[in-house]
């Protein structure tokens, strides 16, 4: 076994220290060199200007230091002591699960606006059989966060008690409240437009000449649920004339947010004899694409499915999904702005903030297979 040199790698489980000298030198072991080039690649600077970053020298714009000191951490290097900085607090973040792509996304947005903001977030996640939204909260105020983010919480389910977020405010603890709303609670929330997404969806499918179009999505006890039904049977009337009830019982179809509740939602559509399905969630979309082709049918060509969320890595399916965009940077900055805000003791409104989707159209939604024989 080698030895290792004096800045070489830490113990197991610790971060790696970074050799710091007093002034950058032409000759340097080639282990710190191999570190400075590694962070100077990182961070889109040279070796120099690292080098003043960690020695704290004078002359460096403010966000090329915070390249730096990003490229640090994104590399598991420890940050000298001076340029650690002091949290201001943790912030809790909850969140119903992780397997959805898309609570991860909103997490990293959540995360890096409150870190750079110098707040350390904790993120804590509800699963199956594990700890319910109320443990989880009390967990946290337990550990003396400064504030919380809700994502997709109770405050969406309209049969849930809402006093509870009473009590959290009357202990001094400031949230914020994202997707989802119930006008019991005096808070900022921050949501999509909902119906503004069922709109874009159905109007897209209609320019393809689709008429029997289906939503699949979550129980409708659920916030985002019943105002996506009102933007589909919205559009649907507006569009096709088609009458609120018969979309409702017919091309409405309720099931869960994954991808085995978006098949089994899909084939009841399918039988149905819709032409094209709207998903509440990319993985309700990537079920429904497994109900079509179980059922011998191609995507696009004999049925176009759209979802919801635009999810990482979403446009690499098989077709890439045309998908409803949610606009997660702006909605996660918004939340801790807003909750940054709360606990400055400059409360923001107590009101919804409502960002607008976007289509995003790839390869799962085509022409009605009716209309591909029209001139």
């Amino acid at each position: 076994m080698t030895k290792q040199p004096a800045a070489g790698r830490a113990p197991a489980r610790t971060r790696r220290p970074v050799g710091v000298q007093a002034e950058p030198r032409p000759l340097q072991s080639s282990a710190v060199t191999t570190r400075l080039a590694d962070i100077a690649a990182q961070a889109g600077v040279s070796e120099a200007t690292v080098s003043r970053v960690l020695n704290g020298k004078p002359g460096v714009a403010a966000t090329t230091r915070q390249s730096v000191l990003a490229a640090l951490d994104v590399l598991g290097y420890e940050r000298p002591v001076r340029l650690r900085q002091r949290s201001e607090g943790l912030v809790g973040l909850i969140t119903p699960e992780l397997e959805n792509p898309i609570f991860p996304a909103l997490a990293q947005v959540i995360g890096q606006a409150l870190t750079r903001q110098g707040y350390t977030p904790v993120l804590a996640t509800q699963t199956p059989g594990g700890s319910t939204e109320d443990e989880l909260t009390e967990m946290l105020v337990d550990r003396g966060v400064a504030g919380i983010i809700y994502v997709s919480g109770l405050h969406a389910d309209t049969t849930a008690d809402m006093q509870r977020y009473d009590r959290l405010r009357a202990q001094g603890v400031p949230y914020v409240l994202v997707d989802g709303f119930s006008p019991k609670v005096q808070a900022p929330f921050i949501s999509p437009d909902d119906r503004a997404a069922m709109n874009l969806a159905v109007t897209h499918l209609v320019s393809l000449g689709h008429t029997r179009i289906g939503l699949a999505l979550g129980p409708k006890r659920f916030v985002p649920v019943q105002r996506k039904i009102e933007g589909f049977v919205r559009t649907m009337q507006d569009q096709l004339g088609l009458g609120a009830e018969t979309v409702e019982r017919e091309l409405v179809q309720h099931s869960l947010y994954t991808l085995e509740g978006g098949q089994a939602a899909a084939a009841a559509l399918i039988e149905r004899n819709c032409t094209a399905v709207v998903c509440a969630s990319d993985m309700m979309a990537l079920g429904a694409i497994r109900a079509a082709r179980q059922r011998g049918l191609e995507v696009p060509t004999d049925i176009s499915v759209v979802g919801f969320d635009d999810s990482p890595l979403i446009a690499f399916t098989d077709p890439p999904l045309t998908t409803i965009r949610k606009p997660v940077p702006a909605m996660g900055q918004a939340a801790v702005r807003t909750l940054l805000e709360e606990i400055g003791g400059t409360p923001a409104p107590h009101s919804e903030f409502v960002f607008m989707p976007e289509l995003v159209v790839r390869g799962s939604t085509d022409t009605a297979p009716g209309d591909r024989a029209r001139p």
